[in-house]
Order: C-alpha cells, then sequence, then structure tokens
C-alpha cells in the first residue's frame, strides 16, 4: 500500500527535475557555463561535434583549439578575415586560385577559408594522426570533398620521415621541433612542398596563397616552395624567432627578403606595412604578410 505523501513525493522530485535542467541549461548555455562544462568532460570522451552557425566541427574536448571552439564557436576566425581583407586592400586576392595551406590542424581554418569563397580549391597539409582525422571528418561533414584535398604528412626538404612532437593537450603546438617541447615523439612522412603540390595535380601558377602554421618548421619549409616565393605568392605565416634563435632569424629574413620586397606585421590588432627587410628579428611570435 502507497503512504499518503509518496505521490506527492514524487511530483516535487519532478519538479525539481525539470526545474534543475532548465536552469542548467540556460547556464552550459552561456560563455560561463561552457567553459565550466568543457573543462569537467573526462577523458572517455574523445570527440565533440559543435554547431557553430554556417558550419559544424568535430573537435577533441581535451584539445586547447577543440576547447575554444567548444566555448566560442571558432578558433581565431578573425585572423582568416583579416588576412582577406589585407589581400583585398592590397589588389593581392584573385578568385578562383588554389590556397596551399600547411599545418592544416583539425580544420578551423580551412573551414573558414572555405566558407569565404575566396579559393576554388584548398590544399591542407598536415602531419599529425590525431588531427588528420578530426579534419577527414571536418571536411567530409561539412560537404566540402570536392573543394579540400587532404594530404597526411609534414611539409619539409626531402622526402621521407621525421621525427615529430606531438603536445597532449594542445595538438596546435605540436612541431617537428623537439624544442617546441612535446610530449610524445613520432614518425611521420614528410615530402618537399613542391612534391606535394605535383601529386595534388596542382601547377605553381595556380597557388595564389600560402597560409603556413608549422611551429618554427617554416624555414624549412620555404626552402622547398622558392619557385612559388620567386613567383611572390603570398605567404602570410607566424614568424618566431623564439624558435629560430637570433642567427636563424636573421638567416630566414635574408632568405624571405630575397623573394618578397614587402611585408604587413598584425600586432595587437595593428597592421604595420614595412619592407621585409625590416622584419624584427627579436620577440616570440607574430603573424606575417609576405608579398609583392
Amino acid at each position: 500500500m502507497k503512504t499518503p505523501g509518496a505521490g506527492i513525493s514524487k511530483n516535487w522530485k519532478r519538479r525539481l527535475r525539470r526545474l534543475r535542467d532548465r536552469l542548467g541549461t540556460r547556464l552550459f548555455d552561456t560563455s560561463f557555463g561552457r567553459k565550466l562544462l568543457i573543462g569537467g568532460i573526462g577523458p572517455r570522451v574523445l570527440t565533440l561535434t559543435v554547431d557553430c552557425g554556417d558550419h559544424i566541427m568535430s573537435v577533441s574536448p581535451s584539445d586547447y583549439i577543440g576547447r575554444k571552439v567548444f566555448r566560442k564557436g571558432n578558433f581565431e576566425r578573425d585572423h582568416v578575415d583579416r588576412l582577406l581583407a589585407a589581400l583585398r586592400e592590397r589588389g593581392l586576392q584573385r578568385r578562383g586560385d588554389v590556397l596551399l595551406e600547411l599545418g592544416g590542424n583539425i580544420g578551423t581554418q580551412t573551414i573558414y577559408f572555405a566558407l569565404s569563397q575566396a579559393y576554388r580549391r584548398i590544399i591542407a597539409v598536415e602531419p599529425d594522426p590525431r588531427n588528420i582525422k578530426l579534419l577527414a571528418c571536418n571536411i567530409q561533414q561539412n560537404q566540402l570533398e570536392d573543394r579540400v584535398t587532404l594530404v597526411a604528412c609534414a611539409a619539409g626538404d626531402h622526402m621521407g620521415h621525421l621525427d615529430f612532437f606531438q603536445h597532449h593537450n594542445n595538438h596546435g603546438k605540436s612541431s617537428a621541433l623537439s624544442k617546441g617541447g612535446g610530449d610524445l615523439k613520432i614518425s611521420v612522412p614528410v615530402r618537399p612542398v613542391m612534391q606535394i603540390l605535383a601529386e595534388v595535380g596542382v601547377d605553381a601558377g595556380q597557388v595564389g596563397l600560402i597560409w603556413m602554421d608549422i611551429e618554427g618548421y617554416e624555414p624549412v619549409a620555404c626552402r622547398s616552395m622558392e619557385p612559388l616565393m620567386a613567383r611572390r605568392v603570398p605567404l602570410y605565416m607566424e614568424f618566431t624567432p623564439a624558435f629560430y634563435g637570433l642567427d636563424q632569424a636573421i638567416d630566414f629574413r635574408r632568405q624571405l627578403a630575397g623573394f618578397y620586397q614587402s611585408c604587413v606585421l598584425f600586432s595587437e590588432g595593428r597592421q604595420i606595412d614595412m619592407r621585409v627587410a625590416d622584419l624584427p628579428v627579436t620577440g616570440a611570435q607574430f603573424d606575417v604578410l609576405f608579398y609583392g
């Protein structure tokens, strides 16, 4: 026999659960709530798929970039927007060209460039096996297979393999340089840039922009794409004296100045136009567009 208060007790519990769920939904739909939620996800959850408005993105909740996408709905999308604006302002963007993306990661910038319609085709080069799986997934689930070609290797100056140092909690900081401080060393395939383009059927004359984010390995990759640089294909990259050291930073600047005359340094919300020969060779890291 049921006690008289049993039904009332169950109703109150049901109402409290509904109230809890409504309050939880509101909380976890705020920036603070999303930060709290993603920080509490344990290692058993390997992948999350996030609705980012005009696209969807599958991410690792244990990765820095994945957590940013979950919390904010994008990862540095404004960097793509500001670059495209800078190219347009200087008459450097030609519709229908190919974008060569060295360091595609999980496809955040890949997707943003594809959505911009600025380039007919994107060649996304990525060496980290963890990122490759998510990059392939994000290309497929955004129905970009006909526009984005994934190449699973590092961009270097020789054919073969190289040591690659994976970061556990920040996949975007993984690097072919041990000084990047990776947690695990693996071996990944490496190919020269011009070989990569030949394998996917792209001529140097079709490349309209090089986007490079390869954590300090830029001087090596640039040695393998001098035909592109000789054509003064606009090159956007992280210039990282902290990785290079002063002597190599000076040498790298000299190499770049042999192909490009002008550059735009993006720093603290500003765009600073300067000659490549005047590019700073000290400091931690800054984004630069080389052209002209």
